[in-house]
């Protein structure tokens, strides 16, 4: 079972932007992850009149390290770390390692 799933709300711990809070947008694979504006970089692009788009400077997200980050208990208002529960009917649920909250069901 996987620690972090998109949509999930995280908190970074380590990196240039420590401190900052974000949502997982995607997953790249089992250690790198995108969060919502976080490790921001300026990408320079050329225009491509195939695709319609056009040329310039932008801001997008680049993956994080798993270790970089700790997901955000809304209940403690930290970064907690996550486990996992087989709960009475069989089913694995993740939680949070602190007060042993169920993360989603």
């Amino acid at each position: 079972m996987r620690k972090f799933k998109k949509g999930d709300s995280v908190i970074v711990i380590a990196g240039k932007d420590k401190g900052k809070k974000g949502e997982i947008l995607r997953v790249v694979n089992d250690s790198k992850l995108v969060v919502s504006n976080v490790n921001l970089v300026k990408k320079h692009t050329k225009p491509n009149p195939n695709k319609e788009e056009t040329g310039g400077i932008i801001e997008r997200e680049m993956p994080l390290d798993i270790s970089n980050i700790m997901i955000f208990n809304p209940i403690t208002k930290k970064g907690d770390k996550v486990g996992c529960k087989v709960l009475e009917n069989g089913k694995k649920v993740r939680i949070y390692k602190s007060n042993k909250e169920v993360i989603d069901i």
